[in-house]
C-alpha cells in the first residue's frame, strides 16, 4: 500500500508544480505587457465591477491580506491607475476608487488566467467545472491552506 500511496504523492506533487509554474510564467508575461502584476490586475478587475471599496472588501474579494492590498493600492495609486478616497462622516474608512486609466486597463486586460485554459474550461459540461473546481477546492483544504495568503506566489 505505501508504494500505491508514494506514486499517487508524487503525481499530485508533480501536477501541483507544474500548475505553479505555468501561473508564474502567465504571471510573469502579464507583467511585461501590462506593467502589472496579477494582483494588482486582481484589484482593478474588482474595483472595474463594482467602482469603489472601502480596503476591508477589496481585501476580502480579491482573497489577499488587508496588508498585501495595501501595497498593492499604492503602487496602483501612484501610476494613477485608482485613487483613495477618505470618507466625510467617518474619517477612519478609505474608499478605493478605480480611475478612467485604471478602467481601460481592467477592460483591455485579458483573462487572469491562461486564455488557452479559460477557453478549454468553458468549453466543458458545468458537471464538469463544478468536479475541478470542488477537487481543486479540497487540495486546499487537504493542505490546510485556506488561510494562506495565495499573493506571494503571483507577484513575480
Amino acid at each position: 500500500m505505501p508504494i500505491l500511496e508514494s506514486c499517487f504523492d508524487k503525481r499530485v506533487l508533480l501536477s501541483l508544480r507544474r500548475i505553479i509554474r505555468s501561473v508564474d510564467i502567465y504571471s510573469r508575461k502579464l507583467n511585461s505587457e501590462f506593467g502589472l502584476t496579477t494582483p494588482q490586475l486582481l484589484c482593478l478587475s474588482a474595483l472595474a465591477e463594482d467602482h469603489d471599496m472601502v480596503m476591508s472588501d477589496l481585501a476580502r474579494t480579491i482573497n489577499l491580506s488587508a496588508s498585501t492590498v495595501i501595497g498593492i493600492v499604492d503602487r496602483l495609486e501612484h501610476k494613477k491607475l485608482l485613487q483613495r478616497i477618505r470618507s466625510d462622516t467617518d474619517r477612519r474608512k478609505v474608499k478605493v476608487e478605480i480611475t478612467e486609466a485604471g478602467r481601460t486597463i481592467a477592460n483591455k486586460a485579458p483573462s487572469l488566467l491562461q486564455d488557452n485554459f479559460t477557453q478549454r474550461f468553458a468549453s466543458l459540461t458545468q458537471n464538469e467545472q463544478l468536479q475541478i473546481t470542488n477537487a481543486l477546492e479540497r487540495v486546499v483544504e487537504l493542505m490546510d491552506a485556506e488561510r494562506i495568503d495565495a499573493s506571494p506566489n503571483l507577484i513575480p
